[in-house]
């Protein structure tokens, strides 16, 4: 077996399961494979505990067609980019050095692009799509299905408007196809330099709609916002948890002497902040995204711009704003407990405010029931991972 022909060793472990969503190759652990996240070890082609020779065989298999990713290897120690298992599914790639040996962490893009419905997003998400201009943001932490729900809107708004769309990515994650829009798809390495420079010429392409892989520095996030000021819908992503935060992560990137005008700014500008996390489902069937919904209104606007205090906070605002189309984190939890779609103690652990939430779950389990949930939901990071179920096709699984 040649390590340089690495897609028999992918294949057999994508047949582990169909709701896997990375697979990991680290030395001195057997390649794994990750579903509703959690690890577990493979055996692919009878391979073992991977040593630092074979995970570099691996690196050097997935970049060998990749000049610039082999270059960006070399001199940041880190590299990202896309890899097609040829008539199976893409995969975005990130290529790291860790202690002299190389890791690798490959998520699996589906081949279809999802849909809001297949994604059990909120409905009134679909407002996006009828945006002309303004910034939204879709943020959370790593796999927290941020890519797919961009993915969703951007679907929605090429079947339904004419438009010309821009996306800017690093790498390349869904393949759209031109529909009702125009949409091109550039990617950060082999189209452009940096996320700055291409959203910069993004602006002299005439977008209507222009998608930001990520905002991760001063430069991106001052030409989005720019962007949104001057009658574009940019759509981007943060790896912050909450709307609050979010904010406090844009105006964070700024000089302390521009806070007033920033705030006043991303108060103007912004339509919609939209945080998730993915919670595993009560039956074992996957997980369920959990949504936070922040919308632009006057009372909203307000409290961007001038700052939050007590009682006039964001999260006041999602409270109290259901009629407007706004959800908060606890609120979605605790009726998705109540339809048995989330255990107790799963929903706890996701929780914004676990005390909150229990008081307003009362009447569903005793005082003491709830300190035990509690106590296990505070601990659940330090469980043992549990064993996937029995099926005949997890037999590459190590026992």
């Amino acid at each position: 077996m040649s390590l340089l022909d690495i897609s028999p060793i992918i294949e057999q472990m994508l047949m582990v399961s169909d709701n896997i969503s990375d697979l990991n190759f680290s030395v001195g652990q057997k390649p794994q494979v990750e579903i509703n996240g959690v690890l577990y070890p493979t055996s692919p082609l009878g391979l073992g505990k991977l040593s630092a020779f074979q995970t570099e065989m691996i690196a050097m298999a997935i970049i060998r067609d990749n000049p610039k990713a082999a270059e960006q290897l070399v001199k940041e120690g880190a590299a990202d980019l896309s890899w097609t298992l040829p008539g199976k599914c893409r995969f975005r790639v990130n290529i790291f050095q860790q202690r002299g040996s190389y890791s690798i962490v490959m998520r699996v893009i589906p081949r279809e692009i999802p849909t809001f419905e297949s994604l059990n997003l909120p409905p009134q998400l679909q407002e996006i799509c009828n945006l002309r201009n303004g910034l939204v943001l879709i943020t959370g932490p790593t796999g927290s299905g941020k890519s797919s729900t961009l993915a969703a809107i951007i679907d929605r708004i090429n079947e339904t408007k004419s438009y010309h769309i821009v996306t800017i990515e690093d790498p390349i994650e869904f393949m759209h196809r031109h529909k009702k829009s125009t949409i091109n798809q550039r990617e950060i390495g082999s189209d452009a330099k940096d996320f700055a420079s291409a959203l910069r010429s993004a602006l002299r392409q005439a977008p209507k709609v222009i998608l930001v892989g990520e905002m991760r520095d001063l430069e991106t996030t001052e030409i989005a916002l720019e962007a949104a000021e001057t009658g574009h819908l940019v759509l981007s992503t943060l790896h912050t948890i909450d709307a609050s935060r979010t904010v406090d992560r844009i105006i964070g990137l700024y000089p302390k002497n521009e806070e007033r005008v920033i705030r006043t700014r991303l108060a103007q500008c912004f339509r919609y902040i939209v945080s998730q996390r993915l919670i595993p489902r009560a039956d074992g069937k996957g997980r369920v995204p959990a949504v936070e919904i922040l919308k632009s209104n006057p009372r909203t606007r307000e409290y961007i711009e001038y700052g939050e205090s007590e009682g006039k906070t964001l999260l006041d605002a999602m409270r109290d704003g259901e009629l407007d189309g706004m959800q908060d984190f606890d609120t979605v939890i605790m009726k998705m407990i109540q339809q048995g779609v989330i255990t107790l103690e799963d929903g706890l652990s996701f929780a914004t405010n676990q005390n909150n939430l229990l008081l307003k779950l009362g009447g569903l389990s005793t005082g003491e029931d709830y300190e035990q949930m509690a106590r296990r939901a505070a601990q659940r990071s330090k469980l043992p991972p549990i064993e996937p179920p029995k099926s005949s096709v997890l037999d590459l699984i190590e026992k």
